[in-house]
């Protein structure tokens, strides 16, 4: 994927950090790209722990976790904005517009009604995900309910605008649609690589001189 249109949109895919990259919070890392447009891109590393399980978090935010499924599961290191705060990438959890409104918008515009999440602090990202900021999920998730699958991160990666595509102009990264599996389903130690067979390739085939995918 070349990086020299402006036109280029990288939202739901994964960016995965070359060799030449030594920059400490992306060293080796793989990035959830969450939002990409002509102002910039924001995303969410997937691949790096912090010391804290997402026990230690629900206690820090005074809450219970009831789902065992999330209880010795890391907290991520999203990247090196507002560390201190706390990003839930989720699978989308909508709201479906009331029947008799939804007819109506669907008579008005010839599509489908929009849906929206049932959280306050949302972002729709297409590919069937959400990434939310708000509070309330994290209690949904305290008593046992919210999405099936989630990842929580403390801090985001951004990009101001044009950052990215130079970045990738210089080989910094390469590109791949992301796979939700990758981000839920694979032990954290293993998205590396695995983000890397969705191209075909294995880490130890890297150089600093490989072009983008």
């Amino acid at each position: 994927m070349t990086a020299d249109s402006a036109s280029i949109n990288l939202t739901h895919h994964f960016l995965i950090a070359m060799p030449s990259l030594e920059d400490e919070a992306f060293a080796k890392s793989v990035v959830y790209v969450c939002e990409h447009s002509e102002r910039g891109a924001l995303g969410l590393v997937i691949n790096k722990p912090s010391d804290l399980s997402m026990t230690g978090l629900f206690e820090k935010v005074e809450l219970p976790l009831h789902r065992q499924d999330l209880m010795n599961a890391p907290v991520l290191q999203g990247g090196p904005v507002h560390t201190e705060r706390g990003f839930v990438l989720h699978d989308a959890m909508v709201v479906n517009a009331p029947e008799q409104e939804a007819e109506a918008l669907n008579a008005v515009s010839g599509k489908e009604a929009k849906t929206e999440s049932v959280y306050a602090s949302t972002m729709t990202i297409p590919g069937g995900l959400e990434m939310t900021t708000s509070k309330d999920v994290l209690e949904a998730l305290s008593i046992g309910a919210g999405p099936k699958r989630v990842l929580i991160s403390l801090g985001y990666s951004a990009w101001c605008e044009g950052q990215l595509e130079s970045e990738l102009a210089e080989n910094s990264w390469l590109t791949v649609g992301a796979d939700t599996a990758v981000i839920f389903d694979t032990p954290v130690e293993q998205r590396y690589e695995r983000a890397m067979k969705l191209l075909g390739l294995e880490p130890w085939m890297l150089s600093n001189d490989v072009g983008h995918s």
